[in-house]
């Protein structure tokens, strides 16, 4: 049963699962809202809609919990040839469990996700912290990686996790399924 309910994840039909994360269970809640839109698993919004960072909170009541926020597009530059996987769009860390993300200590600048061709996933994560701790910017945006990210601050696996499908502002054209999901 419990195979049965990860092969349903959105996560893992998105493809989150395996590009960006392993396979972990949710322990904590977090809401992505664009302006009045929420952000569930597959919600497709233009690139117009994301220009400004998002209201990212956690739900909770332990202000002493803190958590760092990682967001990334793993189909950049397209979604056929993601040389570029993956794009870091944002960092913020020490983020207390009963506030949003403007209340933790912003690493990497918000930045409006592109997506020149096709549909691009675009990866909010959430870690708990085990303890406040110092976070260096990486020198680059591109080829980051969640993964090490991760196992190089010892933040685990992740606590929750949610992405939405980009698109350019104008024209259309989608995610071409490659059979390999």
């Amino acid at each position: 049963m419990l195979r049965e309910r990860a092969l349903r994840d959105p996560l893992v039909l998105g493809g989150v699962v395996g590009d960006v994360v392993d396979p972990f269970i949710k322990s904590a809640i977090m809401r992505v809202v664009y302006g009045d839109k929420e952000v569930t698993n597959g919600t497709k919004l233009r690139e117009i809609n994301v220009a400004n960072r998002p209201c990212v909170t956690i739900e909770g009541r332990d202000a002493s919990k803190l958590y760092t926020l990682v967001m990334v597009n793993p189909d950049a530059p397209n979604p056929t040839n993601p040389t570029k996987r993956e794009y870091l769009n944002w960092l913020v860390t020490d983020i207390p469990e009963t506030a949003d993300a403007s209340h933790g200590n912003e690493i990497v600048p918000y930045e409006c996700p592109q997506a020149p061709a096709g549909f691009h996933r675009i990866v909010f994560v959430l870690f708990r912290q085990e303890v406040q701790q110092t976070v260096c910017a990486p020198g680059w945006r591109q080829n980051f990686n969640t993964r090490d990210f991760s196992a190089i601050h010892d933040l685990g696996l992740p606590a929750a996790a949610v992405y939405f499908n980009c698109q350019r502002t104008t024209g259309c054209g989608g995610r071409r399924f490659s059979g390999l999901y």
